[in-house]
């Protein structure tokens, strides 16, 4: 009876989202760059006062839990495993003192793995088929699109668009099948890391494959591949030997993308060079949710975002320097954007 009304609870909610949600904009400091004044959607906490029930993620996400899994060994295919150890993550030079970079610390954790690669449109297809699951971006029935990649016509015609950041456009019906909106497809883009996800989204995949979204810490190990006290998972030159190892803007943003790293938006999971982990894609390409509450301090047990690494293909030095291992950002846990996607980790 009570897994019933949880289930309940658990539709109501997401239909009564739509209805309640807001957007909320805000900024650290004057020191905190264009990226991090972002779209985030706000969800206002509904009271019944005669019969109050709340969901949890982990309640959720029993309802699309894969069958069991034999052994870790099944789970953990197409994963690198990082072995137990004492880490050394943050930096004593933070870019963007407001978000919490530094100071360089050291930290232990338990041996655990991690996807190789982002996850794919590919993957999240399966997981759909198999659970009939829908993203809260189809259920609000809109998502952010970077307005660059949309014709004139159709941003001319979009009437919300974030206040600090104009080229995000709130475009009705863009969702992980449909990245820039209703007249667009995954053709061509199956091998392309799945957007528009949030990290609600990014739970409930990873619980039904028996997995879990890495901790921040984590994140961060995994990207310096083994290396300590580098900007980026290979070293500290961002072009080594005149090639691109990361899918992130040239040119002048946000206006010319000069494409030199060959891509405009998103590219296939599997480019680019491993670290040393054998990870592809630990920067640049779409921003990585993790586990942890946003803070500036310690993790903290809850809050009102989550911590998202890596930067993306629409990060540049000029204003979104967040494309390195020890940057962080953060969004609301039911944010989605076309820059937005996830890896699943496991516990050893």
């Amino acid at each position: 009876m009570r897994s019933l009304r949880l289930l309940v609870c658990a539709f109501v909610l997401l239909a009564l989202y739509r209805v309640a949600r807001s957007f909320k904009y805000e900024h650290s400091n004057q020191q905190l760059s264009h990226c991090a004044q972002r779209s985030n959607r706000q969800i206002n906490k509904l009271k019944d006062t005669q019969d109050h029930c709340s969901v949890t993620n982990d309640a959720v996400s029993r309802l699309y839990t894969k069958e069991t899994f034999d052994s870790v060994t099944d789970r953990s295919k197409h994963m690198s495993k990082v072995d137990a150890g004492t880490f050394v993550i943050g930096t004593d030079e933070p870019i963007f003192f407001a978000d919490g970079e530094g100071p360089k610390r050291q930290v232990y954790l338990d041996s655990f793995y991690i996807d190789e690669q982002e996850v794919s449109n590919g993957e999240f297809t399966a997981f759909v088929d198999a659970t009939g699951y829908r993203t809260e971006a189809e259920s609000f029935g809109d998502s952010f699109v970077f307005g660059g990649l949309l014709k004139k016509e159709v941003r001319s015609k979009v009437p919300v668009a974030v206040a600090q950041a104009p080229w995000w456009l709130q475009i009705k019906n863009a969702d992980w099948k449909h990245p820039e909106g209703p007249a667009s497809d995954l053709a061509h883009r199956m091998d392309h890391p799945v957007v528009h996800v949030s990290w609600n989204d990014a739970f409930a995949y990873c619980a039904w494959l028996g997995k879990r979204l890495p901790t921040e810490a984590e994140w961060e190990v995994a990207c310096r591949g083994g290396l300590s006290d580098r900007l980026y998972p290979w070293g500290n030159n961002l072009i080594p030997n005149g090639r691109y190892r990361a899918n992130i803007w040239q040119g002048d943003f946000p206006s010319n993308n000069t494409k030199e790293d060959g891509y405009e938006s998103t590219s296939p999971v599997t480019e680019f060079p491993p670290n040393k982990y054998g990870l592809r894609n630990m920067i640049g390409n779409v921003w990585e949710w993790t586990f942890d509450w946003w803070s500036v301090d310690s993790g903290p047990s809850h809050g009102s975002d989550k911590v998202k690494k890596g930067g993306s293909y629409l990060c540049h030095k000029s204003y979104c320097f967040r494309y390195r291992c020890a940057a962080r950002s953060q969004n609301t846990p039911d944010t989605s954007s076309g820059n937005l996607g996830f890896r699943c980790a496991l516990s050893v």
